[in-house]
């Protein structure tokens, strides 16, 4: 197998629990591996030397951009794979990578993320979300303090980036945390994400950010408060976190006891949003409003969408009201066809989840 010139950079503190089989996944592949750590207390440095001697120390500023451009500035390869401790490589083809960066040497690359979290039954659920992981650092650089992005050096704010897929997948832990720790995380967030907000009025972003770590912990006001000043400054939904945001919003509606808002707003933009996501939430609302038939139409539609994989939980969902809603109207036939599409879909959604 060659070698790619490609840096994988990581930003660490105390991620014991976790950088070794981040590590292991990484060191098949034969990257360069850089390890930025800002202040570990545990065994992260001692558990990082075993895989790389690209072992450097960064003192933290409340920065992770400064962070990860620092590690990026120690690698030997301008192409620069920035990943976290608590994710692993579970798919790659080397070839087709090489190909790629070859074919698109000024452009980005995005990779699908599985981002594993605690399913209202206690047990495991994930979505995928598409986000840029790979740039040539003679070009791009990370940017923002928290939630940070990869921009071009010396464009403005919001320039759209030319990228590829990376034919990669991750799988990411760090959201599949007790209640206590995803609480204590989401404080921490918060208060990088107000400090820049002073800083950046004008940065949507931010607010979505905002908006997510509050309806996280449950603060369902000030959530809706944020994601509305967020959509309110930027409604553009090309941008794939505006219809995250848009759902988000739907959903902080109806926990909230908003029902009329969600569904006018659900409304408003089911003409602009493509994402099974979105259409799976907007069947959500319609199913308990009690609009079923419209319901149903919506959830088919949602599990025959391109991004359909990505739901995770919500494609289960998907399938478990359309037996429902087959049963109840009489068609058993429908109903046990989406019965062993249900199940088929569990078992491979599991052996997704557990293979590492």
């Amino acid at each position: 197998m060659a070698v790619l010139p490609v840096s994988v950079c990581i930003i660490a503190k105390n991620e014991e629990k976790y950088i070794e089989q981040c590590l292991k996944s990484v060191s098949q592949y034969g990257f360069e591996i850089v390890v930025a750590d800002t202040g570990s207390s545990d065994r992260t440095k001692e558990l990082a030397e075993k895989y790389t001697d690209r072992l450097f120390d960064f003192e933290w500023c409340a920065d992770f951009s400064k962070a990860r451009n620092f590690c990026a500035g120690k690698a030997s390869n301008d192409w620069i794979l920035a990943i976290d401790c608590d994710e692993q490589i579970q798919e790659l083809d080397m070839n087709r990578f090489g190909e790629l960066i070859g074919q698109f040497p000024h452009s980005v690359g995005r990779l699908a993320v599985k981002n594993v979290k605690r399913s209202a039954d206690g047990g495991m659920d994930y979505e995928t979300d598409e986000i840029v992981r790979l740039y040539n650092k003679k070009e791009y650089a990370f940017a923002s303090p928290i939630h940070e992005q990869i921009r071009r050096i010396g464009a403005p704010d919001g320039e759209a980036l030319q990228g590829f897929d990376i034919p990669m997948e991750l799988i990411h832990y760090g959201y599949a945390l007790s209640g206590e720790k995803m609480a204590e995380k989401q404080h921490r967030n918060l208060e990088l994400l107000y400090r820049q907000a002073e800083s950046e009025p004008d940065n949507a972003y931010i607010y979505f950010q905002i908006g997510q770590s509050q309806a996280i912990i449950g603060n369902h006001t000030e959530a809706i408060t944020a994601y509305e000043k967020s959509l309110a400054m930027d409604g553009e939904t090309a941008k794939p976190y505006v219809q995250l945001m848009l759902v988000s919003l739907m959903k902080t509606y109806r926990t909230a006891g908003r029902m009329e808002d969600a569904l006018a707003l659900a409304q408003e933009y089911a003409s602009r949003c493509a994402t099974s996501r979105f259409v799976e939430a907007h069947a959500e609302l319609l199913w308990n409003c009690g609009q079923r038939l419209k319901a149903m139409v919506l959830y088919l539609k949602a599990t025959l969408m391109p991004d359909a994989d990505t739901l995770g939980e919500g494609l289960l969902r998907c399938y478990a009201h359309l037996i429902q809603g087959y049963y109840d109207t009489g068609d058993i036939r429908m109903a046990e066809l989406f019965k062993q599409k249900f199940a088929e879909c569990k078992e491979q959604q599991e052996n997704q989840l557990f293979r590492t």
